[in-house]
């Protein structure tokens, strides 16, 4: 029997090809897929690596085995195959390990409408048939298999995004996007095609080796490239996708990093302009400047663990317009509750191109406090060493506790999370305050606790 327990994380598949899956097992698991969701057609795309196109027509196969009419829309973003999920009202999946280095490859299962698929909501039922089959041998196909057929819904993606942001009467913007070889340089001349906008294009050639960086943009290693462009031509913007580009990054006209946190309150503040009253959602390492930004404008800030199952939880029970979290993932009602980092890029090119200041300037009023970012510490004891920071604060007058993801400790002037990595001996730090000698204080009081 196969050993998923390393291959089936807590929302998707992921690991080395073909060290720890191939073909054959990924033909199980579109079997799988076809039987957990009953469905009798599904879309399943792909990235950009080379084991890309080869595990996603096996998994193709393996659910026409079981009946179900497979659409393939070949190479695409993440985003992109959650558009044909919810235009198309089937179950998709997705092949790629988004950041991950070129040896990887992974699933992104989602039902019909883009309705994540993880441990709770499909995830295990589908890991329980694959490890079955591959033990005792796959069921016998049906006795009508399903079809495949190809189709392109890369303009139909374009177009739905562009229906909801208007670009049309921005001032002209030198932007600078740095798709690090991966699925960005597949979408953004579609989606940016005829707009105001100079585009500057950097690594847009569809390689999932990765040659020129990993196609990381929270690492700050991987944008230095895009930094360096936009500076030297004296761009109004940088913008930088991961490798399956459902997360965007922004850079100002300095080339200064943007936090998430801010584009999450810049593009709040945008949605709660035509949906007023509605609420936001956020996770609870996001600045406290986006709670204040919602409630300034009107909407209901809710605030949630980390993690995109939580966040598209809280959305479709919240009704919620719109939620991002720190990791710049965003999540808009009006994209079945999905992240796409395309839309949240609109929205910034709309609100910068819309006036007439430098994003420097535009962004200060959503980025109010100092902040740590986030800390890894590889401890052996994670539960220890977070029992022994709780143990520290517990009796302190000025401070609250809460325990909703890992430990928040707040205070008048600051506030920190701690939290556990699932996947690694890791503890995560994050630190904000009013400035920066508070929050180099507070990072060093608890880092000595964790690191003791």
């Amino acid at each position: 029997m196969a050993d998923l327990s390393q291959l089936v994380k807590a929302y998707d598949v992921r690991g080395v090809v073909p060290d720890q899956w191939d073909e054959a097992l990924a033909e199980l698991f579109g079997a799988a897929f076809a039987k957990v969701t009953e469905a009798d057609a599904i879309v399943v795309g792909h990235d950009m690596r080379p084991s890309s196109p080869g595990l996603a027509r096996a998994f193709a196969r393996g659910a026409a085995a079981r009946g179900a009419d497979v659409t393939e829309i070949g190479l695409c973003s993440t985003d992109q195959l959650y558009f044909a999920s919810g235009h198309l009202g089937l179950p998709g999946a997705m092949f790629t390990a988004s950041h991950n280095p070129a040896r990887y490859n992974g699933i992104k299962m989602c039902r019909a409408g883009a309705a994540p698929v993880g441990q709770d909501t499909g995830l295990a039922e589908i890991r329980a048939l694959v490890e079955d089959w591959s033990e005792n041998g796959a069921p016998e196909p049906v006795a009508t298999p399903g079809t495949l057929s190809q189709r392109d819904t890369l303009a139909d993606y374009a177009a739905h995004l562009r229906s909801l942001v208007d670009l049309g009467r921005i001032r002209r913007l030198k932007t600078v996007v740095d798709a690090g070889n991966g699925m960005g340089g597949h979408t953004v001349p579609t989606v940016l095609e005829g707009l105001p906008i100079d585009l500057i294009a950097l690594y847009f050639e569809l390689d999932g080796t990765f040659p020129n960086h990993e196609a990381n943009p929270l690492d700050p290693k991987n944008l230095v490239d895009l930094q360096a462009k936009v500076r030297e031509t004296g761009a109004d913007i940088g913008l930088a996708f991961d490798g399956d580009a459902d997360r965007c990054f922004v850079v100002d006209e300095n080339g200064d990093p943007v936090s998430p946190s801010a584009i999450t309150a810049l593009v709040a503040a945008r949605e709660l302009g035509k949906h007023p009253g509605g609420t936001v959602i956020h996770n609870l390492i996001t600045s406290w400047s986006v709670p204040e930004v919602v409630k300034e404008h009107g909407g209901k800030p809710v605030r949630t663990r980390v993690g995109h199952s939580f966040i598209k939880q809280e959305m479709a029970r919240t009704g919620a317009i719109f939620g991002g979290e720190h990791s710049a993932h965003y999540y808009f009602r009006d994209f079945w509750n999905a992240d796409t980092g395309m839309l949240a890029a609109l929205h910034v090119l709309a609100a910068l191109g819309g006036q007439d200041k430098p994003l420097s300037e535009l962004v200060r009023e959503y980025d109010r406090y100092a902040a740590s970012g986030e800390i890894n510490s590889t401890v052996a004891d994670q539960p220890g060493r977070a029992a022994a920071v709780r143990a520290a604060y517990a009796d302190r007058d000025d401070v609250e506790l809460d325990e909703l993801d890992g430990l928040t400790v707040t205070a008048a002037d600051w506030w920190f999370n701690l939290r556990a990595s699932n996947t690694e001996p890791l503890l995560r730090l994050n630190v904000e305050a009013r400035d920066e000698e508070t929050v180099a204080r507070v990072r060093d009081e608890v880092l000595a606790i964790v690191r003791a």
